[in-house]
C-alpha cells in the first residue's frame, strides 16, 4: 500500500467562469500537507526495500516532512538537518513524526554539507526535488486526475527546483496529455525556471527574495529545464502579494490552508493573462499545498 493517499479532484465553482471550469488536485489533503509525500514516500520505500537503515533529509520544509512522515510508516528512523533560518513551526512538524531534527549553518548548502558528513554506507539520502524515483511517484497525481476530471485544456503548477513539473509531465505524458499546455508559475524573486527559459539556458539566480521560500531553489533541476524542449511550457511570474491573497482565496473558499508557493499557481489560474488560459474550456491546478505556513503568516504576510 502505497504511503500517499488518493486525493479528489474537485471542480471549483468560485474560481471558474461562465466559459471555463477550474479543477484543482487537492494535493494539500496529503497526510504530511504536500504533494511531496508521493515522491518522496515512493522513494523511501524503495530505499527501504533496497535494505536502507536509516533516512536523511537536509529540507527544513515540505520535503523533510515527507520524508519524516514516510520513515515513521516505515519503521525507519530519520535525520532531517535544517539551517538556522528554519522557523520553529515546520522543526515542530517534523520532530512530531519522530524524526531527529539538527540545525546547522546559515543556509541550506551549509546544512546539506553537514547532513553528508554523517551519512553511513547504510543511509539513504532523499533529495527533495531532483531524483528519478520522485517524479515517478509525483506522476501519480495525474494518472489520477485522468479519472476524476474532463481532459484538460492547460495544467498549471508552481515551480521551485522542478521536481512537480517533471513528475507532472512524466504523468501527463503517460495518460495522453502531451499535446496539453503546462503554465509553470513561480513568483518574482524565485523564477530560476522563468529566467532560464529566457536565456535559453540553466541559470542560477544569486539569491531568493521572495517569501515563497518553497519556490526557493536557486536553480532548477536540469531534467525541468529539458522538459522544456519537449513539451508546451508556458512560464509565468506572479508577485508575492497575489500569491498570498490566492492563499486567503483559497482558505476562504475551499477552506485549506495552503503556502505562498502553492498560492502562485492559483494566482496565476485566476488572473489568466497567459493565453493558453483565455481559451480553455478545463483548466487543472495542482494545489500543491505546503504546511510551512500557518493562517497567522498569510494575515501578516497580507498586511
Amino acid at each position: 500500500m502505497a504511503i500517499h493517499m488518493t486525493t479528489p479532484t474537485v471542480a471549483s465553482d468560485a474560481f471558474s467562469t461562465a466559459d471555463q471550469r477550474v479543477w484543482l488536485k487537492l494535493e494539500a489533503l496529503q497526510p504530511c500537507g504536500s504533494f511531496k509525500l508521493r515522491g518522496i514516500g515512493h522513494a523511501c520505500e524503495v530505499h527501504a526495500g533496497r535494505g536502507a537503515k536509516r533516512l536523511l533529509s537536509s529540507s527544513g520544509g515540505n520535503a523533510g516532512m515527507a520524508v519524516a512522515y514516510a520513515g515513521k510508516r516505515l519503521g525507519l528512523p530519520v535525520v532531517v538537518v535544517v539551517p538556522e533560518t528554519t522557523r520553529e513551526w515546520p522543526k515542530t512538524l517534523i520532530r512530531r513524526q519522530g524524526a531527529e531534527v539538527i540545525v546547522h549553518g546559515t543556509s541550506w548548502m551549509e546544512a546539506n554539507e553537514h547532513l553528508m558528513s554523517l551519512r553511513q554506507p547504510t543511509d539513504a539520502f532523499i533529495h527533495p526535488f531532483d531524483d528519478p524515483l520522485l517524479w515517478d511517484g509525483h506522476a501519480s497525481m495525474i494518472e489520477e486526475a485522468a479519472t476524476q476530471m474532463p481532459r484538460p485544456d492547460a495544467v498549471v503548477l508552481s515551480v521551485g527546483g522542478g521536481g512537480l513539473m517533471s513528475g507532472v509531465l512524466q504523468g501527463m505524458h503517460a495518460v495522453g496529455w502531451q499535446d496539453v499546455p503546462l503554465v509553470a508559475a513561480e513568483t518574482i524573486g524565485a523564477d530560476s525556471l522563468n529566467a532560464s527559459i529566457a536565456a535559453g539556458e540553466l541559470v542560477t539566480l544569486e539569491g531568493i527574495t521572495s517569501i515563497a521560500t518553497s519556490l526557493g531553489a536557486r536553480r532548477v533541476s536540469e531534467r525541468a529545464f529539458a522538459w522544456t524542449k519537449q513539451h508546451a511550457v508556458v512560464a509565468t511570474t506572479v508577485s508575492d502579494a497575489e500569491a498570498v491573497q490566492a492563499c486567503l482565496t483559497v482558505a476562504k473558499e475551499h477552506r485549506l490552508i495552503v503556502e505562498p508557493a502553492c498560492g502562485a499557481a492559483v494566482a496565476a489560474a485566476l488572473k489568466r493573462s497567459v493565453p493558453v488560459l483565455q481559451h480553455a474550456r478545463h483548466v487543472l491546478v495542482i494545489l500543491c499545498g505546503g504546511a510551512c505556513a500557518t493562517y497567522e503568516d498569510l494575515q501578516a504576510w497580507a498586511g
